[in-house]
Order: structure tokens, then sequence, then C-alpha cells
């Protein structure tokens, strides 16, 4: 099937097939080409492949040839630049430590975006980041420059306090907290960044797809009233959809940015 949905199923059609509502098939796509018990290429893999394409074209376009006086395409580069780097960089790391990870950042910050856009765009239709691997392994790419940054500015020792929360003024429950600290920091976090992600776009999708369904399912006789109003909540959820995707965007970054703050300040 190419649709979530049967398109010859409606309500009260006589055929007595029920709602056919979303199921986690919906989040499952066969192979374009390969084996699904090999190596294979499917079509997130595909959206994925063209979100990082089309991010590199748009930078790409907007900053080959700058101006001082900048084009409508190079300012709304430099807005989307510029908004990463002072508002979540500088803001979380300062200017002075965050500066140099501003291209990281700011490539990461578009990268999960795309993804999410996904989801309203026609044809792809389908947010990346509610298949749970790509944002493991983007919060895993952040793990590890957190962990890496952390152990290099304070070596071994300091940055097993860092993570840990060492703070020999606690006094007889300082063992407790370390290992308290050490489970949230070294586990927890990592965890709860991907799964922050995946769930949004997770549910969010599930809504769709569950008010779109419904809005052709009820399209028989006095269903289509109903119909009606399934589909209000259609371009409710999509509008809905598009202020989430940002947002998510927005605090992926920023968690990442406040990792990396807790990582180069100073333990006690």
């Amino acid at each position: 099937m190419t649709l979530a949905f049967d398109i010859n199923c409606h309500f009260e059609d006589g055929t007595g097939c029920g709602f056919p509502a979303p199921t986690l098939y919906s989040f499952l796509f066969k192979p374009i080409f390969g084996d699904a018990d090999g190596l294979y290429f499917n079509k997130t893999m595909l959206l994925a492949l063209l979100g990082s394409l089309v991010i590199v074209a748009f930078f790409w376009a907007a900053f080959r040839k700058p101006k001082v006086v900048p084009g409508k395409l190079q300012m709304v580069a430099e807005a989307g630049y510029d908004f990463v780097r002072r508002g979540i960089v500088y803001e979380t790391l300062g200017k002075k430590e965050g500066e140099k990870y501003v291209p990281f950042m700011v490539a990461t910050f578009f990268f999960v975006w795309i993804m999410n856009l996904w989801s309203i765009v026609p044809l792809a239709q389908f947010p990346v980041t509610a298949v749970f691997a790509y944002p493991v392994g983007l919060a895993l790419v952040i793990y590890v420059m957190w962990m890496s940054v952390t152990f290099k500015r304070h070596g071994f020792v300091g940055g097993l306090k860092n993570v840990t929360g060492y703070d020999k003024s606690l006094g007889a429950i300082l063992p407790m907290v370390m290992v308290i600290e050490f489970f949230s920091n070294v586990i927890v976090r990592p965890f709860t960044h991907a799964v922050r992600l995946f769930a949004n776009m997770f549910a969010g999708h599930t809504l769709l797809l569950l008010f779109t369904i419904a809005s052709w399912y009820l399209l028989n006789g006095i269903g289509i009233a109903y119909a009606g109003v399934s589909f209000v909540m259609v371009i409710v959820m999509t509008a809905f959809e598009l202020f989430i995707q940002a947002v998510q965007a927005y605090v992926f970054v920023l968690l990442a940015c406040s990792f990396l703050q807790g990582a180069v300040a100073e333990h006690h």
C-alpha cells in the first residue's frame, strides 16, 4: 500500500470495514532497493539525504557570493545563522566559549528542522525524526562531543568530578549524590535528549494521520458532516506541527549547548 489506509473503506458503506486507525506499520517503509534483511535504502534514508543536500545547497547559494548589502536569500540565511549563534549558542555558552561550536550547532539545528518539516511536505509527508534511530544517532554525536570536551577540559579525574557532581561540602550524602548524578548525566540525559525529539514528532505525525484518515473514512453519507470537522483539524494540526517542528529543533540544539556549558564549567 502506498497510503496509510484503504481508500475504498468508508463509514457505513456496506462493506463492513472498520476505521483503519494508524499503527506502527505507518512508520515502516519497504526498501527502495536492497534487502530488508541486510543492507537497504528506504524512504526515510532518502529524505534524510535530500534534507542534507537541501541545507548544503541553500547555504551555498546564499553565501557563494556574499554581498555587503545582502540579497533576499543571503538575508534569510544570515538571519537563520545569527538566530542560532546569538539566540542559542552565545546565550548558553557565551561568545568566547561558544564561537567554535557555532557552525556545528547551526548545521544541527537546520538538519533537525528539515527532518521534521518533511512531515508536511507533499509526497514526503513523513518526519524522519519519528524513526527513533535518527534522534538516537544525533544524540550520540552530541554525547560524544560533550564527554570529549568534559575530559579534555578537566582531565580524567576532573571529568569524573564534573559528571558526578562531586562536592565535598555535601558530606555524608556525597556518595549517593555522585551515583545519582552519574546515572543522570551519563545515561538518562542522552536518552531523554533523543526521546524528547522522537516522541514529539511521532505523536504529531500520528495525530495528523488520525485526522487525515478520519476525514476520508467519514466521507460518506451522514459522515460527511463529521469529515468536514476532521478536515479542519487536519489544517489546525498541520499549522501546530509547523510550530512544534521549529520548537523541537530549537530545544534539541539548546540542550546540546547546555550539555557543553556544563562540560566547560569548573567543577567544585
